[in-house]
Parts: C-alpha cells; structure tokens; sequence
C-alpha cells in the first residue's frame, strides 16, 4: 500500500506540479484562467473596502514606476494600476493583472528606485505563480469556481484566508503571506526586474533597512516564515552583480528610470 501511494503521489504531482523561474517545483491545480477572476475578485473586494487615489502627481507617480516594470518584464497593455488611500506601508500584485500600492507605503519606499523594489517583488509573486501554488496547497480538494463564489460572497474567515493567499492584506516586510521560500525568490526576481526596467538595484537594500526601521521589533527567524531584514538584506547583495550588470545594460539602451513623485 505504502508503494503504491508513492506511485499514485508521483504520478499526481507530475500531472499538477511546475516549475517556478527559479527551478522550485509547485503544486498548481488551478488553470491561468481561475487565478485571474479569483485576482480580479479580489481586487473588487479591496476598491470597495478601500478607497483610491484617481489623479494628482503621486497616482502618476505610481503609475510610471509600475508601467516601466511590467513593459519589461510582464507585458500587457491592461495592467489596472491603482494608488489606495491607506497608510498601511502595503502593495500587492494579483493575477489578472492588478496591481496596488498604498499611499502609507511612499513614506517607507523614499523614492523611484525603492518604490520600484516593492513593485517589482510583487510582481514577481504573480509571475512565479506563488500564489496558485499556496491556494493549490491550502485549498486540493476545492474547484476553483467555488473559491471564486467564495471571494464574491459575504465576509467570512474563508473569504478572508483566501486574499491572504492570493497576497493581499498584509503589511510589506512585516507580516508577509507569502512562506521564507517564496518571499526569497520574488526578492531575487525582483531585484532583476527592477535592474531591467532601469531602476537602480542598490536601494532595494536601502528599502529594506527602511523597512527594518519602520517595523521596529521583528520576532527572530526562526520563530517567523519569513526571512528577517537582515537575511534579505544578505541575499539581495549575493544577487547584486548580476542586477547591477542588468542595470548598466537598461541605462546603456535609455531605459534608466525618470519617475518623479514631486510632479
């Protein structure tokens, strides 16, 4: 019995498992289409909670650095991108092509460089599928119509789970909800996308030791699912040849950053 639950686990994960950017092997049960109405149901349930910032020189702001990341790196003419009025140092990136950044965040991520740190780690969630594989996780025996009628319905602590899956609701650098594993490759993705839209890697390190500041205590390590400020700070460096190389390139072919928050 033991041999032949092996062989039905192997077959089962060789149908329903893929392989992330980084080469990590994940569960994804739910097809491209699935994940984008369960992200576009979650992006209607966040614009009714929370309200946003439609014009002025910081909806531009936020715009420009977005935009010149997923030309690069994600392109597609209908990203939805909106600045929330909310002072939560947030942002998230959702399937179907959402993506979202408060305005609290702009106090933490001080300038175009280090806002598009936090976008482009975001993205690379939603690029790596990261959060397919969570819900596929949390959620094997479920349809996904029915975990879309989920997100649809009436509040409740399912429908509050699943937009923590899908990435929303939690605070940047604090109390992330994606897992260790995941969290380190979207930040090595990141910093690449970031490179490769012409923005300058080295102030991803700069935003996190702001984000260290800004979150003043942090259980240790080993006691959190996520790598401390200091472990990520460790790994953008061992990353930074390569996104510094990525970055001279982007600047060399005029694609060096000119988003201005001050308008």
């Amino acid at each position: 019995m033991v041999r032949l639950f092996s062989v039905i686990l192997a077959i089962f994960c060789l149908w329903s498992c893929s392989t992330s950017p980084t080469g990590k092997t994940q569960l994804h049960l739910l097809s491209e289409s699935q994940m984008a109405e369960m992200g576009n149901a979650a992006d209607t349930e966040i614009k009714q909670q929370t309200s946003t910032v439609k014009s002025g020189r910081l909806n531009q702001y936020v715009r420009c650095v977005a935009t010149a990341i997923t030309q690069e790196v994600a392109p597609r003419s209908d990203w939805d991108i909106n600045l929330f009025q909310d002072q939560s140092a947030n942002a998230f990136a959702l399937p179907g092509g959402h993506i979202g950044v408060n305005t609290g965040l702009l106090k933490v991520a001080q300038n175009q460089h280090q806002l598009a740190a936090v976008i482009g780690h975001e993205i690379a969630h939603v690029e790596a599928e990261h959060a397919n594989a969570r819900i596929s996780t949390a959620y094997a025996t479920q349809a996904g119509l029915a975990l879309v009628q989920v997100l649809a319905g009436t509040e409740s602590t399912e429908k509050q789970q699943l937009l923590a899956l899908l990435g929303v609701g939690a605070q940047v650098g604090v109390l992330l909800p994606y897992g260790r594993s995941q969290e380190s490759e979207a930040d090595i993705l990141g910093l690449e996308y970031m490179a490769r839209a012409g923005f300058d890697p080295r102030q991803s390190i700069d935003l996190w030791q702001n984000m260290a500041r800004a979150s003043h205590e942090q259980p240790l390590e080993f006691l959190s699912t996520h790598p401390s400020h200091n472990t990520r700070i460790e790994q953008l460096n061992a990353h930074m040849s390569k996104a510094l190389s990525l970055y001279e390139q982007a600047r060399t072919q005029g694609r060096g950053a000119r988003c201005d928050s001050k308008g």
